[in-house]
């Protein structure tokens, strides 16, 4: 059973910084991308970033310059996934979910339907 756990959300001012963790395990076969998404009440859940097996990234245009993805650590049939958030705003408030594909399905695209595996979120408050 795959299993996301996210870790590391809080409350910061603007300009502020945040470091988001994820840990997936329960991997049977191949997860190409993994990535981070967010939501607000009420409101579509849209892409923040992914990351390939291979390095490759893919950001939201909103965090561009501001968000980095780290590359996918692998230990302990574990995957771990990062996410430094800089110079926070405040529409970067949201709940932020780690996702993983299923052997690569979603070929890293920022569209939620493409990907199966979702962890529980956890809360980002950015204050002005």
């Amino acid at each position: 059973q795959v299993q996301l756990v996210e870790s590391g959300g809080g409350s910061v001012q603007a300009g502020g910084s945040l470091r988001l963790f994820c840990e997936a395990s329960g991997f049977a076969f191949a997860s190409t991308y993994m990535g981070w998404f967010r939501q607000a009440p009420g409101k579509e859940r849209e892409g923040v970033a992914t990351i390939g097996d291979n390095g490759l990234t893919n950001y939201a245009d909103s965090v561009k310059g501001r968000f980095t993805i780290s590359p996918i650590s692998k230990e302990d049939d574990k995957k771990r996934l990062w996410l430094h958030m800089n110079n926070l705003k405040p529409e970067d408030s949201d709940m932020y979910y780690c996702t993983a594909d299923r052997s690569g399905e979603s070929w890293g695209l920022l569209i939620p339907t493409s990907f199966p595996y979702w962890g529980q979120g956890t809360q980002v408050t950015v204050s002005s």
